[in-house]
């Protein structure tokens, strides 16, 4: 846990035959440029990654029985799971279809992400998945959401966002300090918003919700 922490002129290690990355592993690790993931590691702790804004791909060994990669990102060995973006992503990013969730903090500080595509196999979109993204304008959430945890999108630059009637659930300060917000559409007519969901988004106009 935490065991490169901070260090920021790191750039570049090679891990050997572990079998577990803790939580907050490589956090802050601004300088590191790419990271490979061997065969043996079978856990990954939560924003291990986090702070590398200089990261540029995550790879994993083709043999590994636990994670797989594709273009530098890394997701379960099924693909099913998006779960971390490299932090020096930018411009447009496509959510590969067959994902069904986008894990806890998978685009966390993603700074130059600009826009997302989120196919229809997404149901569930983690907490803190997209925290931090100040660049990102625009998100379209697909039909098929139906949870959108805490933090999802807090401090993103969002202007506009539509929510459809597949969500119920909209996680604690979802949107907070997404201070670009303007208006916001809701389609459910049955969801439960937890606690500041829009808090500080100053500049919001309008909210429409379903009769």
């Amino acid at each position: 846990r935490g065991a490169f922490f901070g260090c920021k002129d790191l750039t570049n290690i090679k891990i050997p035959g572990v079998t577990s990355i803790g939580d907050y592993t490589f956090y802050g690790c601004r300088e590191l440029r790419n990271i490979t993931i061997p065969s043996s590691v079978r856990s990954i702790g939560n924003e291990a990654f986090k702070g590398c804004n200089g990261l540029t791909s995550i790879n994993v060994a083709t043999d590994n029985s636990f994670y797989t990669s594709e273009n530098g990102v890394l997701y379960d060995k099924n693909k099913t799971e998006l779960i971390c973006v490299p932090g020096a992503m930018s411009g447009k990013f496509v959510v590969p279809s067959g994902v069904t969730s986008i894990g806890y903090g998978a685009f966390w500080g993603c700074s130059g992400l600009t826009s997302i595509e989120i196919p229809d196999s997404v149901t569930e979109i983690g907490d803190c998945a997209f925290q931090g993204c100040t660049r990102l304008t625009s998100v379209e959430i697909s039909d098929s959401v139906t949870e959108i945890g805490c933090y999802a999108f807090a401090c993103c630059g969002l202007t506009n966002i539509v929510i459809p009637d597949s969500v119920t659930n909209i996680g604690g300060s979802a949107f907070k300090n997404c201070t670009g917000l303007t208006n916001v559409e809701i389609h459910s007519s049955e969801i439960e918003f937890g606690r500041g969901v829009l808090s500080d988004c100053k500049n919001l106009k309008s909210i429409k919700v379903p009769s």
